[in-house]
């Protein structure tokens, strides 16, 4: 038996356990299974790893895409130039000796999920939070050639606070990407904190979130003329983009 699984906390909102197993029906593969692994200490990493002799690969989640860096051995190119991982391919050799081999899908997928409904006036971008998913989103725009800053709730003279997206900004700046885990279930009230009356069709609005369908921020966004846009399609894109890399030859 292969088996895969989630490491991150907490885990409740995620549809990737549902994902990888229908998948496994679908294909006929009796062989593999696909488990949870909540913790709330990274370091239960390797003990997870170990305690599983046949776990093959990982994805990563909140809050852990950037703190598990220095706890594998290596990482792709791409997961290099992002700064964050969200799968890991685990390597076995004899003696229960394992080494793990960081990557990153949410890149592949938020590109293909984003690609389709740009449109020619979207060349400036606000991406709110600066955790391992928004690393990626901007590893994205910096490749389609997309201006965009961070937005934080801290001040920083690096990236824009809330107090600093005014009508103006709103104009300037017609894609906002959300990467926090603002209005993620259970918590479905939460939302970012902008100004949605300066919406305007013109602009997009992309929710990483896809638990619920429709976040808070979504729905503000639609209701002031925006066009939007949730995660699941970029989840199902990097989950399959996870699946080649988990059994892809080692370079």
């Amino acid at each position: 038996m292969k088996k895969f699984g989630l490491f991150g906390y907490p885990l409740e909102h995620s549809f990737s356990k549902k994902f990888f197993t229908e998948k496994f029906e679908r294909d006929g593969r009796t062989d593999c299974v696909y488990e949870n692994f909540e913790t709330n200490n990274i370091y239960d990493l390797k003990k997870i790893v170990s305690e599983n002799p046949d776990l093959m690969g990982l994805n990563i989640t909140i809050p852990y895409k950037q703190e598990i860096i220095p706890l594998l051995d290596n990482l792709d190119d791409i997961s290099q130039r992002i700064g964050a991982v969200n799968v890991v391919r685990i390597e076995r050799f004899e003696g229960g000796r394992f080494e793990l081999h960081g990557y990153n899908t949410d890149a592949w997928g938020f590109e293909l999920a984003i690609r389709p409904i740009l449109r020619p006036h979207h060349r400036r971008a606000l991406i709110l939070g600066t955790g391992g998913s928004a690393k990626a989103v901007s590893y994205v725009f910096r490749k389609l050639n997309i201006e965009h800053f961070f937005v934080t709730r801290e001040e920083s003279r690096f990236h824009y606070c809330y107090a600093d997206i005014n009508e103006n900004a709103m104009k300037a700046f017609q894609v906002i990407v959300n990467t926090t885990p603002l209005g993620m279930y259970p918590s479905v009230e939460g939302y970012p904190n902008i100004p949605y009356e300066f919406l305007t069709h013109k602009h997009l609005c992309f929710d990483l979130i896809y638990n619920p369908a429709q976040t808070r921020f979504l729905e503000k966004s639609k209701d002031a003329g925006a066009f939007i846009h949730n995660g699941f399609r970029m989840l199902r894109l990097q989950a399959e983009k996870a699946w080649e890399v988990w059994n892809q030859p080692l370079i």
